[in-house]
């Protein structure tokens, strides 16, 4: 199959708009990459009637019954075992299959990973898989991971999710060379706990398939000093949550000093314009789409509360990594990791 006709399995019953948004998201997806396909999960007779109001949707999109879904609050471990004929579990096992090159849903973020971990499986050379995706930046996009798959890391996953952050770059961003940075409490080299100190001086070494540019600061992240910024799953979905939140404050603390007073306003119509540029630069659906990177498939978590438009969006990230052979990128770059690895250039033998 041409990398440019991407099958994608849907999750049509999960988050908390769906399944209108699936289905109109797939419309708008399709818009961009005219050669796609999609397998969608779920009630008939809920999907059915919204597929038939996109008439460029039903050629090329298949509803396959699922007779179950996974709820918000669904434990992972009770979906995994009690939720085997929903539209989640049923959409991933066709990505693990090869019936769909990559699966998207807005469901249980829990569940997708156990279900998505089980069904495909960990990639060769990749020890747990990594959830990444993108923020806006002073210099324009960066990826960021863990976000929140891996509360503890040793210095060999971070090793590991260097290497994924910068395949996920070069397909996504169409950056040929990421730069990748670890996430630290100061640029020092002496800075930091001994599994971080450990994985820069892997990813220094002659031979590793990134470009490493050093510790990093919390400040650098906004700033974008690098494309890839690396670090353990508690402290990146901290971060993650602490960006979130302070945009909103910012947000609420400019829409409140335009209301103080009628000069206020007026110069608020003035600078509409400007407004309007901020708002399309910032706006979270355009960087909707975290992926489970490290896994033998393409997993694609839309955020819960996402419309049509940020669900397209991470329709788009999945079709992106398919185009652009990110799964081929990775295990090059892993086999190259472990060639460089700290003792692999040893001669064979009994350790003196």
């Amino acid at each position: 199959m041409s990398r440019d006709q991407a099958v994608v399995a849907l999750d049509g019953m999960g988050g908390d708009n769906a399944p209108g948004i699936v289905v109109d998201g797939a419309a708008l997806a399709r818009e961009r990459f005219p050669g796609t396909r999609f397998l969608l999960f779920g009630d008939p007779a809920r999907l059915k009637p919204l597929v038939d109001r996109r008439k460029d949707l039903i050629p090329v999109t298949e509803i396959v019954v699922a007779e179950d879904q996974v709820t918000p609050d669904d434990k992972p471990s009770l979906a995994l075992r009690r939720r085997r004929q929903s539209s989640m579990w049923l959409a991933i096992e066709a990505a693990a299959q090869g019936r769909a090159d990559l699966v998207v849903s807005a469901g249980n973020t829990g569940a997708l990973l156990a279900m998505s971990m089980f069904q495909m499986r960990t990639l060769a050379g990749a020890h747990r898989p990594a959830l990444a995706s993108f923020m806006p930046t002073a210099r324009g996009e960066s990826v960021m991971l863990d976000l929140g798959a891996n509360l503890e890391c040793d210095a060999e996953n971070l090793a590991e999710f260097a290497v994924m952050g910068s395949a996920f770059a070069q397909a996504t961003l169409g950056i040929d060379r990421p730069t990748v940075g670890l996430l630290n409490v100061g640029s020092e080299e002496a800075k930091g706990h001994e599994s971080i100190r450990e994985a820069a001086a892997w990813l220094k070494r002659d031979g590793s398939p990134v470009v490493f540019h050093g510790f990093l600061e919390g400040d650098d992240i906004g700033a974008g000093t690098v494309d890839v910024v690396v670090t353990d799953g508690f402290t990146g979905n901290v971060a993650l949550k602490t960006i979130e939140g302070t945009a909103k404050v910012y947000t609420n603390f400019v829409r409140d000093a335009f209301r103080t007073s009628t000069f206020a306003k007026i110069g608020y119509l003035f600078a509409s314009g400007a407004w309007s540029k901020l708002r399309q630069r910032v706006d979270p659906r355009r960087y909707n789409g975290a992926v489970f990177l490290g896994l033998n498939g393409l997993s694609v978590k839309s955020h819960g509360g996402a419309d049509a438009l940020g669900f397209a969006y991470a329709i788009g990230v999945g079709i992106d990594m398919v185009r652009h052979s990110f799964q081929d990128r990775l295990t090059d770059g892993l086999n190259r990791l472990r060639a460089a690895a700290p003792g692999a250039d040893e001669p064979a033998g009994e350790t003196p």
